[in-house]
């Protein structure tokens, strides 16, 4: 795998810290790419270079984006921006899904398509995406699903089950509370004899997740959508 190219957005974030940090370990050229004004972005920034990526510091504009992509040149491109799913009601939240969850990977497809590179695109969904969803959340997710399908380009695309861990930043005590009651079910799910179950329904943290995203993005093959339970076994 060593040699390869790759390029990570949403590289700050609990899911895209791990993927740069494991793609430095395998040896393939990492770029990470920092939205300007984030958040520890300027924390993050360094501590990628220590590990040996490149960072790449640039607002989310389709013309600059396409003058990052021609520079970096990436092979496979990671699109692991998202927001967090909350009570389904239409309100200001509904706008932010609209607006990150589809607009900035429509953006990004967008710019990976103009510039004629064709890298390998790696895009983090959701488990229970599927058409005609009531959730705005849901209904998001399913139209970048759709916009990276219908791009041309390779792709996987990824719908993991809840993403969590003692190390996130944010403090989400209601999303850990989730979590644990999904390793109580799908430890009840394993003693039936469900093992394929289980790992649908338990939650996973960012490396286990990480190192799915990884080998997928970098290995050869088809184009694929790759559901919870298949992620684990990765």
């Amino acid at each position: 795998m060593g040699e390869r190219r790759a390029m990570v957005f949403g590289a700050t974030g609990y899911t895209g810290r791990e993927v740069v940090r494991l793609l430095v370990e395998t040896g393939a050229q990492t770029v990470a790419h920092v939205r300007p004004g984030s958040s520890r972005g300027a924390e993050w920034a360094e501590v990628f270079r220590e590990q040996g990526a490149e960072v790449v510091e640039c607002p989310w504009e389709e013309g600059v984006l396409m003058e990052a992509l021609r520079e970096a040149e990436p092979e496979v491109v990671f699109f692991l921006v998202g927001t967090t799913k909350s009570a389904d009601r239409r309100s200001e939240e509904d706008l932010s899904y609209e607006a990150i969850d589809y607009g900035l990977c429509r953006m990004l497809v967008d710019a990976c398509v103009a510039t004629g590179l064709g890298p390998r695109f790696v895009y983090l969904s959701a488990m229970g995406v599927r058409e005609g969803s009531r959730s705005a959340y849901y209904q998001a997710r399913y139209r970048a699903e759709e916009a990276v399908k219908e791009s041309g380009l390779s792709y996987v695309i990824a719908r993991p089950g809840m993403i969590t861990g003692p190390d996130r930043d944010e403090s989400r005590p209601m999303e850990r509370a989730g979590g644990v009651v999904s390793d109580v079910i799908a430890g009840g799910l394993r003693l039936m004899g469900a093992g394929r179950l289980a790992d649908r329904y338990g939650a996973t943290d960012n490396t286990e997740l990480a190192t799915a995203l990884v080998e997928l993005g970098l290995g050869e093959g088809e184009s694929q959508v790759v559901e919870a339970e298949d992620l684990k076994r990765h």
